[in-house]
């Protein structure tokens, strides 16, 4: 397209100021000269790398980034940075920092340390300090931001740092920006001090990346970052989750979209959609199945341009409990699978794996192999050093090993116990007190089960919790009526009594709840395991050799995840594959 004659003075990118001209370009570079003279820096740009000049591309590009970063348009800057050779940006050193944030918006990590040694071999002197002026033959449009490279740099390098989990140096390096930058510095303050926050949580200092975090906020929004400032108030309520305060977790995403709409309050702004699924994920814990769906529904309403991102993700995770919840087993895994297939990191640590989600939800489905396989696969055991980056998985391990009547269990729920109450993350103790109680339950210490649930009950009453408890069946059912004739909160346990009269009884359909459905021959052989009928005598009645049917009960206990006939013969009962021999 051919632009129009432009006869009004502009301003030219890397010239001095008042340095204006009179250009009359026709063609793509006329049609640049125009748009930027009218505000529009992208389509500027666009003209300007179309008309070859990428020098002038890279000016506007410059100028334009700040604004560009704010609103979070990651894939528009994506392509500037595929744009423009690697010689032009090497010239100028602020682009060069703004190319590296445009990358580790979407977390591509692969050439940013390159980008930065490159900036700092320019700008630094022989004695390691940073040159205050740039030498000859760099471009500098934006002499403001210049003043904020070394600290933006010492930034990114804190950033490099949290990827490979070196948390001394994250700290290290973000003091260090926050040292070097500006007094009109205030976003790269913040940036820093959000760095700083994520080592703290990645170490399981929860409280202190709360308060890092918090001061972050103030920073971003006081320079209009407000969509990176939404992006923290996601880790605020995970954070709040984890800690067990419901009710803080349900303020952080209150609060977040009251500044949205403060900020824009005609036009959604990028993160809006994020604080909607969070809110759904409190309210699914707390039981409020519908205004959760309401919640899921604006998500999607707003779509996915409205979101970060790590949304599509986290919406799939949060609808797949909704599912769960709601009886829909299958559904809940393709969402699950789905989930897997889009999942975006940032920097946040990865405390809930989507992998470890669905080896619950296999487990729900009584789909033990799946669910061992998955340990496995992540090299977990009972006797593994413990750790908040793995805390998730741990205790998911230990579904698996209650689910699968192995002793191993109760001593991996001890010592999670412990490392969560010391670690103050009250979410967690939560679940590991009920777990507990059904292992004690399992080996009919009905004492320590009963306490082990009043324990999580006095925890769990003043933020409304009630899927951690309903969700384990009929077994927490008979644990909370128990509890009841001695609760200090008789009130609550009704509550919760009631919400499992209302949950979907989920039978799993036997052959299609299994990964491996067993065989014919081995059903067989699975309902003679039932009876009082010894091996030789199972074989005969079958009439195969004892050592064929030691194969097929060998297939079977495989398939079950189990490692006796007698926990065979449980786990069928519970898999409804025994006729008239139900397990309750």
């Amino acid at each position: 397209m051919v632009g129009p004659l432009l006869d009004t003075k502009t301003h030219v990118p890397g010239r001095q100021p008042g340095a204006l001209v009179r250009p009359r370009l026709a063609g793509r570079l006329g049609a640049s000269a125009w748009c930027e003279a009218d505000g529009d820096p992208s389509a500027a740009i666009s003209h300007a790398l179309a008309g070859g000049d990428t020098g002038r591309a890279a000016d506007l590009m410059e100028l334009a980034m700040p604004a560009m970063q704010r609103d979070r348009r990651e894939p528009e800057l994506g392509r500037w940075v595929q744009s423009l050779p690697d010689e032009v940006v090497r010239e100028r050193p602020v682009l060069g920092v703004a190319f590296v944030g445009a990358l580790a918006q979407v977390s591509d990590f692969a050439s940013i340390d390159e980008r930065l040694s490159g900036i700092e071999r320019c700008l630094r002197a022989d004695d390691g300090s940073w040159l205050e002026q740039p030498p000859p033959g760099l471009v500098v449009v934006d002499e403001a931001a210049y003043r904020t490279v070394p600290a933006a740099v010492e930034m990114y390098r804190a950033a490099l740092a949290l990827r490979q989990g070196d948390l001394a140096g994250t700290i290290a390096r973000a003091r260090r920006a926050l040292s070097l930058a500006p007094p009109d510095g205030d976003l790269v303050r913040a940036a820093a001090g959000a760095l700083a926050g994520l080592a703290s949580w990645t170490a399981g200092d929860l409280a202190g990346a709360h308060a890092a975090y918090t001061e972050s906020i103030a920073g971003l929004e006081s320079v209009g970052f407000v969509a990176d400032a939404l992006g923290c108030c996601i880790a605020l309520g995970d954070l709040r989750i984890t800690q067990g305060r419901l009710g803080d977790a349900v303020g952080a995403y209150e609060q977040a979209l009251d500044l949205a709409v403060r900020t824009s309050p005609d036009e959604p702004l990028r993160g809006t959609a994020d604080m909607h699924v969070g809110l759904a994920g409190v309210l699914l814990e707390q039981n409020d199945l519908a205004a959760a769906a309401e919640h899921l529904a604006v998500n999607e309403h707003l779509g996915a341009h409205n979101g970060l991102p790590q949304n599509p993700y986290r919406w799939r995770v949060v609808t797949a409990r909704l599912r769960e919840a709601g009886g829909d087993l299958d559904g809940a895994l393709v969402l699950l699978d789905e989930a897997d297939r889009v999942y975006e990191g940032d920097y946040s640590p990865n405390v809930r794996p989507v992998p470890a989600v669905r080896a619950r939800l296999r487990l729900r489905r009584g789909e033990l192999s799946a669910a061992a396989d998955w340990a496995r696969q992540q090299g977990l055991s009972a006797a593994d050093e413990l750790s908040y980056l793995r805390e998730y998985e741990h205790v998911t391990l230990a579904r698996l090993l209650l689910a699968m009547r192995d002793d191993a269990a109760v001593g991996l729920l001890e010592r999670l116990l412990t490392a969560a109450e010391d670690g103050e993350r009250g979410g967690t103790v939560i679940e590991l007190l009920v777990l507990l109680a059904l292992a004690h339950d399992s080996r009919a210490d009905a004492v320590a089960a009963v306490a082990a649930v009043d324990r999580a009950l006095a925890v769990a009453q003043p933020e409304g919790y009630v899927r951690v408890f309903v969700d384990e069946g009929p077994p927490m059912t008979a644990l909370l009526r128990a509890s009841l004739r001695q609760s200090a909160v008789p009130g609550y346990v009704r509550h919760l009594l009631a919400a499992t009269a209302a949950v979907p009884v989920q039978h799993p359909s036997g052959r299609t709840a299994l990964v491996d459905p067993l065989s014919q021959r081995e059903l067989d052989v699975l309902r003679l395991l039932g009876t009082d009928l010894g091996g030789p005598e199972i074989a005969r009645e079958l009439s195969v050799s004892l050592n064929t049917m030691r194969t097929h009960t060998k297939s079977i206990y495989a398939k079950f995840g189990v490692t006796s006939r007698r926990a065979a013969v449980r786990r069928a009962q519970e898999l409804d594959l025994l006729p008239g021999q139900r397990g309750s």
